[in-house]
């Protein structure tokens, strides 16, 4: 959305708060009155800062006005939330007590009401900013998997997405997340996407500590819509400058088991375990090239691998998915909704919000994401890093 018709837009629906509660609070709530009114202008000046750091030619703007920015986009969701719930709410007492004739002591109501909705979006948006800075809590999960080799079986893969590295979301940060997956000693690191909010120039500093990221099969990097946003051939020569390996519709054959001690071909071939990576279900708008395509991602691996693990931004990438023939796809993309009301919403564009599902024969966990996008918020929808780990299907 073009940036003046989205301050427009947020200036509006500041007058509309303005406008519902300030005049309810205009008799006994006379210091908090003051108050409200600097707040709500305060968001309404600083909402769209992050956005407009972002336009080609913009002046820079520091990241303490970025900051402030993010801090009042979170708290005017809740305060807009929670005046329509208000305003719903009379309503329905309004017709309640038209129809039975009860007595309603209306300024009472009115201003206590008014009153109750900052004090609530406040104290809502503290709880999500803790939730949201915190160190992400690790998530266990155990896969089942058809017939799955007993060389694979208790495979772990350690899983970061939607880090989010950009304004708010900064070096130590990453590092603390780091130190986290390191201490899980897993067998593979998968990356699924939307890492970044920002170019290479203003952000490598920040993503270096990934470097530091320790598996027995490596790291596995694959591209979000983020990227495309920031620039992502920039950001997969970088990544592999750090020594991540990033897949573009390819693949790679992981041996799992000493190919000294296996007695036959098969035997390798079996033990391995095929991870592909796609670029996001939304790249071929950015570069046709980079067309997501989870059939081209398996292209060449050896048929005798029948374990194949795929992974994919967007949960959408689902059907393409199964029908290639994986049994896990690795996604993120939702954020789990990330706060009320935007987790309403998520379900209109992707099959999965979070969680372990079945589609078909192939199994799709869907990461709440490991940091978070724009107000630093998270309400119901806790961060994770994700240790996944394959089992024999009983």
């Amino acid at each position: 959305m073009p940036l003046r018709p989205l301050i427009l837009l947020t200036t509006l629906l500041h007058v509309y708060i303005g406008l519902r509660l300030l005049p309810a609070l205009a008799g006994n709530w006379t210091g908090w009155l003051a108050l409200l009114v600097v707040a709500l202008v305060v968001s309404a000046a600083t909402m769209p800062l992050p956005f407009a750091s972002r336009r080609s030619g913009a002046r820079r703007i520091g990241d303490g006005w970025k900051w402030i920015g993010l801090l009042s986009m979170g708290w005017f969701s809740s305060m807009f939330v929670l005046t329509i719930v208000r305003d719903t709410g009379l309503l329905i007492a309004w017709g309640a007590a038209s129809i039975s004739g009860w007595g309603i002591d209306w300024p009472r109501w009115l201003s206590k009401s008014a009153g109750a909705v900052p004090v609530l979006a406040t104290a809502i948006s503290m709880i999500g900013f803790l939730n949201a800075r915190r160190t992400a809590n690790v998530v266990h999960v155990e896969v089942p998997i058809r017939d799955l080799p007993a060389a694979l079986d208790g495979f772990t893969i350690a899983q970061l997405s939607d880090i989010h590295v950009g304004p708010t979301i900064r070096r130590g940060y990453i590092q603390r997340i780091v130190d986290a997956v390191n201490r899980l000693g897993a067998d593979m690191v998968a990356i699924t996407g939307d890492l970044v909010d920002g170019t290479v120039t203003e952000l490598r500093d920040h993503i270096a500590p990934l470097q530091g990221l320790r598996a027995k099969h490596g790291t596995f990097v694959v591209t979000g819509n983020h990227e495309y946003y920031a620039g992502a051939h920039a950001w997969i020569d970088e990544l592999r400058r750090l020594g991540l390996r990033v897949l573009l519709n390819e693949h790679v054959v992981l041996q799992t088991r000493s190919v000294k001690g296996a007695q036959t071909d098969e035997e390798v071939l079996e033990s391995a375990l095929v991870v592909a990576g796609v670029t996001d279900y939304t790249a071929v708008h950015f570069d046709a090239a980079h067309a997501s395509d989870p059939q081209l991602a398996l292209d060449g691996a050896p048929p005798m691998v029948h374990t194949r693990v795929l992974l994919a931004h967007q949960p959408r990438s689902a059907p393409a998915a199964a029908e290639a023939g994986f049994q896990l796809q690795l996604s993120g993309h939702t954020h789990g909704g990330q706060f009320f009301p935007w987790n309403l919403f998520v379900p209109l564009q992707q099959p999965f919000t979070a969680g372990l599902h079945r589609l078909q024969k192939m199994w799709v966990y869907t990461s709440r994401g490991t940091g978070y996008w724009g107000p630093p918020k998270r309400i119901g929808a806790p961060s994770e890093i994700t240790l996944l780990r394959l089992v024999t299907e009983s």
